[in-house]
């Protein structure tokens, strides 16, 4: 058995999208409007065939995002190396994403950093 894809709400589609593809390496597919209900989603793939739907419809809820609740808190993405890890993160920092751990490693011996990128949700870069 293996997880077929992960899917997120957002609420603005295209930048979640343009996120993923410019500093994760995403290939997007050309997206999915349901006309009815205006349900828009994209599917990313990513290197090695992990996929993220990211979806979109109106009236969403959209509490705010506690670091620290119930629920999934973060993606972590395999950049193959701590220099890599390093680069990612100083580029997002400098785009204006929050970092708000790292580049360091962990007790149970990850290398990582975490950023708040889309939304209020955290994207963990790990070698």
């Amino acid at each position: 058995m293996r997880i077929e894809h992960i899917a997120m709400y957002v609420n603005d589609l295209e930048a979640a999208r343009d996120f993923f593809v410019r500093f994760l390496g995403a290939q997007a597919n050309s997206g999915y409007h349901n006309k009815t209900t205006d349900f828009r989603s994209y599917f990313l793939t990513f290197d090695g065939g992990a996929r993220l739907e990211i979806m979109t419809r109106p009236n969403m809820a959209d509490p705010e995002k506690q670091p620290t609740r119930t629920g999934y808190i973060h993606i972590a993405f395999s950049l193959g190396s701590r220099e890599a890890v390093d680069a990612l993160t100083a580029e997002l920092r400098s785009a204006g994403y929050e970092v708000v751990s790292g580049p360091r490693t962990t007790g149970d011996g990850y290398y990582e950093s975490c950023v708040v990128a889309i939304e209020g949700n955290q994207i963990e870069l790990t070698v």
